[in-house]
């Protein structure tokens, strides 16, 4: 009923969406070369109402190509693995000059698409040979390939790193974390040989009672029965996942707009006022960060679920309680794959403690091979893009793959 009632809102703006688009369209052919300031305040009004809008539409990564060392090579886009739930995708470049380091970015199964963390991948190409974790959207698979829980998401990592094959390098972004640590301790059990030389945790819950954030709290306000009836939805037809118990995306996005909604509201004034002012420039970094922001995914029921219980509720693996396919996952087996960890100091999301947690787990490295950053100034996504990510906590993570080379 959910899913079908936001389908049908969605479905009732549409007339108005056409007829906005179509005034942005005629506005800009009567303002062909230098439109005046009434058809531009035109423009940001009916713009900010057509960006406004929640989205399944994967965006596109756009990485044509980069900049390694002092040469622009191009860079393709191949599927090195497919499977039921999410495809390994490989950033291939055929100009480079010698072998780069191979990095995994696991990429979060939050309700976003993975190419929101385009900057990081790109910033990443510079010096390496580039793999992401592109997940699916669960409302497009088939209900008969079965279920995607907690313990599939570190099966899913392990299979990729597998795929890399051995002295690749795992780079974890916010909520999967926790699993791939928890499958770079299961891979290091069972001395495997594709175990990661480095592993980076970035802006991560590994231990969620450290310095709880609202998301914290929310969570442990509530029991799983809450989430489970709340929240949970059924996939109607003609999805092709109809069925399916999710997430939905809408729901994921709608929460984190109402942690910081002015920011968002003000971001929409700025909107307007860019494009009235004809400043295209900003306009366009606000239009980008939009499209991609309101463009979500639905999860798996069983694994949002897990992850709530697992991660948020009882911090399992901070506990040393966590367990895999029915063994307890250690991460003191953790001997051989070096350890950075990476926090923003302006974090509401993960706060500034809960990934550095992952230090005290894996307490078989020996110091050398354990690292932390703290970057001041950032909050939860400025520690995986922009300009502090690039300058600043991007050259931690490349001198600790050459280190480990």
């Amino acid at each position: 009923m959910l899913y079908r009632a936001f389908q049908a809102l969605d479905d009732l703006m549409g007339p108005a969406r056409f007829g906005a688009s179509t005034a942005v369209g005629l506005v800009e052919r009567a303002g062909r070369g230098k439109p005046g300031p009434w058809l531009r305040r035109l423009t940001g009004l009916n713009e900010v109402f057509l960006r406004a809008r929640i989205t399944a539409d994967r965006p596109a990564y756009g990485i044509d190509s980069v900049v390694c060392g002092n040469r622009t090579v191009s860079v393709r886009e191949e599927v090195a693995l497919d499977m039921p739930f999410g495809q390994l995708l490989h950033f291939a470049k055929d100009d480079v000059l010698a072998p780069q380091p191979k990095m995994l970015v696991v990429a979060p199964l939050s309700g976003h698409f993975a190419t929101l963390l385009r900057n990081t991948i790109e910033t990443l190409l510079r010096d390496h040979d580039v793999y992401i974790t592109d997940w699916k959207n669960a409302r497009d698979i088939p209900a008969g390939e079965g279920s995607f829980g907690f313990e599939n998401y570190v099966d899913y990592v392990i299979r990729f790193l597998h795929e890399l094959g051995p002295r690749a390098n795992v780079i974890a972004v916010c909520q999967p974390c926790v699993p791939a640590l928890a499958a770079v301790a299961v891979m290091a059990m069972d001395k495997d040989p594709c175990q990661p030389r480095t592993m980076t945790l970035m802006g991560g819950p590994i231990d969620t009672r450290v310095a709880p954030t609202v998301v914290n709290t929310l969570a442990q306000q509530h029991t799983l029965d809450w989430f489970r009836s709340n929240l949970i939805t059924t996939v109607p037809w003609p999805w092709d996942g109809h069925g399916r118990k999710v997430y939905p995306g809408f729901l994921q996005l709608t929460a984190f707009v109402s942690m910081n909604m002015g920011r968002h509201v003000q971001q929409f004034r700025n909107l307007y006022q860019t494009i009235a002012d004809g400043d295209e420039a900003d306009a366009d970094r606000i239009r980008d960060f939009y499209a991609e922001y309101f463009a979500v995914l639905d999860l798996p029921a069983e694994f949002y679920l897990e992850t709530v219980d697992v991660v948020f509720q009882r911090a399992l693996l901070a506990k040393g309680e966590l367990k895999h396919r029915g063994r307890v996952v250690d991460c003191s087996a953790i001997q051989r794959t070096a350890l950075l960890t990476v926090e923003g100091e302006r974090d509401d999301i993960c706060a500034v403690g809960q990934t550095a947690a992952a230090h005290l787990l894996c307490s078989s490295l020996r110091p050398h091979l354990k690292r932390h950053h703290l970057q001041p100034g950032v909050g939860h996504y400025g520690v995986f893009s922009g300009s502090k990510w690039e300058r600043q906590i991007y050259p931690q993570v490349r001198n600790l793959v050459l280190a480990m080379a």
